[in-house]
């Protein structure tokens, strides 16, 4: 749902820009409201108006300008919290029916392209999971046994990658998994949901949702739209205040892109095991005469970090320790990533709320497979049909095996409030020089302060309006993060991510 404006961009971004779609300037009738246009809420457009149903998408900025734009859009279904973990977490039918969504996730994506004739540059290639240097292989031995109890039988172990330029030592392979440009797919699913009679919204900001017989989606500026159904495609949900925030945790992960010489690295997606983990991919960008690296990881809870930029730095060392050919960074950007504490997504009925406001949430680093199941699915739901995996992704599921990560996570939580008593990072707003923020104390309030490139200094409340947590200055983005649940704000205090859907409020000076 939300846009980004900080200094950070995606390889996927345009140089011309997303297209753009003219904001609800009336109340509207329709049978089914997605709000959010990134992966979860255009799959689930597109194969509802293939259903036959009518269907309204909002977004607060416009298509895949949320994290779909910041993705590196791998497709697979070598799940990164490990079979082994999910079926412990799950059971041996739970990790079957993972395993089966997520294989079934990329088919589904790859059929789409072929019907409609997509040119996104969708295809299919080899996964390859290693260890870092000096760790043991047995994680791997111990996956391969998992992954194939849960039906990937062609996962094999290897004695070596296909990159020529470090030795990743044993690995193993995922045969068929697959990339491709996100923001060319959604961009075309946008134009076929058009003409099926689909309606896109762009730059309409939703600030309250009701369920039941009336159900109905209300704008920031007012306008209502009636519907049968909502879907709340949103990242993290905006109309779900507790219940489903303590049950996830937010992280920021980071990307670079740079490019080196066409075809020195073979094309395959990789994936290491360490923490902070990291993953590889190449893109052939069209009419170019080299291949773009991408490498992300280095990722760390939302608000969280004592340095977000360093991360970048982080990421630069790693990339030219394993590919020396690599030319100068290009593209880096950061992402949002919620980690559910059971390591699957929550898709279907939002908890304690009326039967027809369904979620998604919890991509857990495989959004792209874990927003095309959501599609599916709640395409199923919304229909009345069976879907096997409905109870695996049910939102209001309890998973007793992950009782201690819920318990770590909400701790964590709670520790973040204990910043109220703090003081501030610095002693007065003339310490912030142009282009830097920081939190000052003014008695019991807090200010974030910013102080622009012309030397203006732009203050609101730095407390988040989602549960009161005090916000912090994320340098590499030029935002404001809540270290408690993830919501994100612009240097200005303008709204960016969930669960928040208001903006920082005025700053409050102490007399």
């Amino acid at each position: 749902m939300t846009g980004m404006s900080g200094r950070t961009s995606s390889i996927w971004m345009p140089e011309k820009g997303l297209p753009g779609y003219a904001a609800l300037e009336r109340d509207a009738q329709v049978e089914v409201c997605i709000i959010g246009a990134g992966i979860a809420g255009m799959s689930a457009a597109y194969l509802l108006v293939q259903a036959g149903r009518s269907v309204i998408v909002v977004d607060d900025a416009t298509v895949g300008s949320g994290q779909t734009g910041r993705t590196t859009a791998h497709l697979s279904n070598a799940l990164d919290d490990r079979y082994f973990e999910i079926e412990r977490l799950h059971g041996a039918q739970g990790a079957r029916l993972a395993a089966q969504s997520h294989t079934a996730a990329i088919d589904r994506i790859e059929s789409i392209v072929a019907k409609e004739e997509i040119a996104c540059e969708f295809e299919r290639l080899d996964g390859f999971l290693f260890v870092p240097p000096g760790e043991s292989p047995q994680i791997l031995e111990r996956e391969q046994q998992a992954a194939r109890r849960a039906g990937l039988i062609d996962v094999e172990y290897v004695q070596h990658s296909p990159f020529n330029s470090f030795d990743t030592g044993p690995c193993l392979r995922f045969p068929r998994q697959a990339q491709f440009h996100p923001l060319k797919y959604l961009t075309r699913l946008a134009e076929i949901l058009i003409e099926c009679g689909g309606r896109i919204f762009g730059n309409t900001h939703v600030h309250r949702v009701q369920g039941g017989a009336k159900a109905q989606v209300t704008t920031r500026n007012g306008q209502v739209i009636a519907c049968n159904a909502i879907v709340v495609a949103t990242n993290t949900p905006v109309n779900n205040r507790l219940v489903i925030h303590t049950k996830q945790a937010a992280y920021r992960t980071y990307v670079i892109a740079a490019p080196v010489p066409k075809g020195a690295v073979a094309k395959v997606l990789a994936w290491d095991t360490g923490d902070p983990y990291h993953y590889i991919r190449i893109e052939s960008p069209l009419n170019s005469n080299t291949d773009m690296l991408i490498i992300g990881g280095e990722d760390h809870k939302t608000g969280q970090a004592v340095s977000t930029e360093e991360r970048f730095s982080r990421l630069e060392t790693w990339m030219w320790e394993r590919f020396p050919l690599a030319g100068p960074i290009q593209h880096q950007w950061s992402g949002q990533i919620m980690e559910p504490i059971d390591a699957l997504a929550f898709i279907g009925r939002n908890p304690m709320d009326d039967p027809n406001v369904y979620i998604v949430t919890g991509d857990s680093g495989n959004g792209m497979t874990h927003g095309t199941i959501a599609g599916m699915l709640i395409t199923d739901l919304i229909l009345g049909r069976e879907n096997a995996w409905e109870k695996l992704y049910d939102p209001a599921r309890i998973t007793p095996k992950a009782v201690t990560d819920f318990a770590r996570e909400n701790l964590n939580v709670a520790a973040q409030y204990a910043h109220w008593a703090a003081g501030g990072d610095v002693s007065s707003v003339e310490d912030i020089a142009p282009g830097e923020a920081a939190i000052i104390s003014h008695g019991l309030n807090k200010i974030a302060a910013y102080r622009d490139e012309a030397g203006a200094l732009h203050e609101r409340s730095a407390v988040c309006p989602h549960l009161g947590c005090i916000v912090k200055w994320n340098a590499a983005e030029k935002t404001w993060d809540c270290p408690c649940h993830g919501s994100r704000y612009k240097w200005d205090g303008t709204v960016i991510n969930g669960p928040a859907v208001s903006n920082l409020t005025t700053a409050v000076h102490a007399k």
